[in-house]
């Protein structure tokens, strides 16, 4: 992935938060003389320097065949994203010299995955991958409510993926690159678009200009 050094971000925490956010990863992977690109949720634990991730997919996914602890394989988590409009910067009136571009936070995770069968690692990965995606809902769905020998029967049809993570990379590219009246300018035209996305992206720019501003120590 292609960084600019001003829209880098290296904070392990706040990678990690994002993966936390917005668990459903694009897993990317090369063999036979082919890219596959596979879309599953990962689940992020503590190891090593950056974590491991793990997930799950149908045993009948061409995937299960193909991956090995040797190939490796790239995780991408997708942030808020929104458009950016030139007519929302002060400069195009003094100027003009303004084009539109796209913010967008992203997370890059590194690997070598293994695959898994093991019944009891599944089922212990499945419980927390439930806990972590119902935890918001008003009646909250367990494994326990299915009867025991249809989760057997699921289980049976998936195989646990795992994969240490051995580089993280992050782009935040939130208006770092524009002046702060055309900052304040995005805030503003994101904010007043109204929609979920939009406004996630005003709170990210408006956050990263609010930490730019802070007083240095002396």
């Amino acid at each position: 992935m292609y960084i600019q050094a001003r829209f880098e971000e290296t904070r392990i925490p706040l990678l990690h938060a994002l993966i936390g956010a917005h668990p459903l990863a694009t897993f990317v992977t090369s063999g036979d003389g082919e890219i596959c690109a596979d879309h599953f949720p990962l689940l992020l634990g503590a190891a090593g320097k950056y974590g491991v991730l793990r997930g799950h997919i149908p045993r009948a996914n061409p995937l299960a065949r193909k991956l090995n602890d040797r190939q490796q394989a790239l995780a991408v988590f997708q942030g808020p994203a929104a458009y950016v409009t030139p007519g929302w910067y002060p400069s195009k009136q003094e100027h003009g010299r303004v084009v539109p571009t796209w913010n967008y936070v992203v997370v890059q995770a590194a690997g070598n995955p293994r695959l898994i069968s093991d019944p009891e690692w599944l089922r212990a990965h499945l419980h927390q991958l439930t806990e972590q995606q119902e935890r918001d809902q008003t009646r909250r769905w367990a494994m326990s409510d299915a009867p025991d020998e249809f989760i057997a029967t699921m289980l049976n049809a998936i195989i646990g993926i795992e994969m240490p993570i051995t580089s993280l990379a992050g782009k935040w590219k939130v208006s770092q690159n524009r002046p702060e009246a055309d900052r304040q300018g995005v805030v503003a035209g994101l904010r007043a678009r109204n929609r979920d996305a939009d406004r996630a992206m005003a709170d990210l720019v408006a956050g990263r200009l609010e930490s730019e501003n802070l007083p240095r120590p002396r």
